[in-house]
């Protein structure tokens, strides 16, 4: 797919533009509305396609929770291997569209590599994760940071405390989640990994960061790929521990396999396996 179509939805997905004017600058890009209306399905996520694991799979054991956040009741999707405890404990965090099917079919695949997953509902504060996405990404944007991080650190010390983990969290993001990842290392000294899909870097607080860093970023994602040599530079100075890998050629959200046109089989492979074996190497207890 051209390039300038892909960038296009990333800026619509990202920037405050709206749909109208979405589909007119597609429809000049791809020749005319017919041929635009075409590709949106396979720009948009279809989370009919989410499910590599069915939400009934009997190896796992899957509830829907809450817990007490700073702000109040924060809604959960938690995943486990059936019957295991004191299992190396992971939070999950959304991208822009919310706790979806798609990030609750992560949830429970990182689940099955031995691992207690738990995906908050970042939302919740304000009703929670709606169906329609756009209402999703605007909904992101009226959320404060602070409070977000004040129930993420709620989570880490409820779910450390959890029968099913052995007290070690730590927390892997996508997209808005990834950078919530990144600014949670910021603030929380007893997260004890984080790993950040293609998200925005902190640009302040560096020198906090307590846990090792895994950094995958996409090398066709321009935007977000503008922060990472501040980034890296603020991290070595600091002499903080992190790993970078840029997969060339490939486009952000390239882990998402909802979305077809920016999905990338090889790369999305490769970040996971490099995940598990960092999170089990980190998160030992």
């Amino acid at each position: 797919m051209n390039q300038d179509i892909i960038n296009l939805y990333d800026e619509y997905t990202h920037t405050p533009l709206d749909r109208r004017t979405f589909l007119t600058r597609l429809a000049e890009l791809a020749g005319g509305l017919s041929a635009a209306m075409a590709l949106v399905p396979l720009l948009e996520a279809n989370q009919a396609q989410a499910a590599q694991l069915a939400p009934n799979d009997e190896r796992l054991e899957t509830a829907r929770a809450v817990y007490p956040g700073a702000t109040g009741e924060i809604k959960v999707y938690t995943a486990s291997p059936k019957g295991a405890a004191k299992l190396p404990t992971v939070l999950v965090i959304h991208e822009n569209r919310g706790l979806n099917p798609h990030i609750e079919d992560v949830t429970r695949r990182i689940a099955l590599e031995g691992f207690f997953a738990i995906a908050p509902d970042l939302l919740s504060p304000l009703g929670g994760t709606p169906q329609n996405e756009d209402a999703a990404r605007e909904m992101i944007g009226k959320l404060v940071l602070a409070d977000t991080m004040r129930n993420l650190a709620s989570a880490l010390t409820h779910f450390g405390k959890d029968a099913r983990s052995n007290g070690s969290v730590g927390a892997m993001g996508f997209c808005w989640g990834g950078g919530t990842v990144g600014e949670l290392a910021v603030n929380a000294p007893n997260l004890k990994a984080g790993i950040v899909y293609y998200g925005r870097q902190p640009k302040t607080g560096i020198e906090n960061i307590s846990a090792p860093l895994l950094l995958h970023y996409a090398g066709l994602d321009t935007r977000v790929n503008e922060g990472i040599p501040a980034f890296e530079e603020a991290l070595k100075k600091a002499q903080k521990k992190y790993t970078l890998h840029i997969y060339e050629g490939v486009n952000h959200a390239f882990n998402n396999d909802t979305a077809q046109a920016r999905y990338n089989k090889e790369a999305a492979e490769t970040a996971w396996k490099r995940t598990v074996t960092f999170l089990k190497e980190q998160l030992k207890g």
